[in-house]
């Protein structure tokens, strides 16, 4: 007698579980018309434990429809109290000879950017992170509106790193 569906379906989801055991919050937005111009994408999360260390990282999922690359974001952190950190941070998306450096078997790559690393959250309530996209092709003033290609953005904070 073998093992039943919904069996191995819990017994998937304590292994998958269990094999993350440094992600503290990992989020995606699902970008289904294109990364408008004026489209942030933002992540809100409660204060993690104020006396550990964590690596923020961007996670981004484009598909072969995206013509660049590279990829700029200004990256904007609000913390509680009303402070707030704003960075604007290229990313390399593929390697010279076009091959996408992210992870994936089919045309949708994954791509696992550090943000920042050894971050320590001090205020208690909610912490929003909002991400958005400069993307512009060379010599052109206006930007890619909507930017084709990125199908998903996430926002992950892991255990671990050294303090900054």
């Amino acid at each position: 007698m073998g093992i039943r569906p919904i069996a191995k379906l819990i017994l998937l989801s304590v292994f998958l579980t269990a094999c993350d055991a440094t992600g503290v919050y990992d989020q995606y937005e699902h970008l289904s018309q294109g990364w408008g111009l004026k489209d942030t994408v933002s992540f809100e999360f409660e204060q993690p434990k104020e006396t550990e260390v964590y690596d923020l990282f961007v996670n981004v999922r484009n598909d072969n429809s995206y013509s660049f690359s590279n990829l700029f974001l200004v990256i904007e952190m609000n913390f509680p109290e009303g402070k707030a950190v704003t960075d604007t941070i290229e990313y390399e998306m593929a390697k010279a000879n076009g091959e996408w450096l992210g992870k994936g078997f089919t045309d949708v790559k994954e791509s696992k950017l550090w943000y920042k690393q050894g971050v320590r959250f001090p205020e208690e309530g909610m912490y929003t992170v909002s991400i958005a996209h400069l993307m512009r092709k060379n010599g052109e003033v206006a930007a890619e509106d909507p930017l084709k290609g990125i199908i998903d953005v996430g926002f992950r904070i892991e255990k671990g790193g050294s303090s900054e």
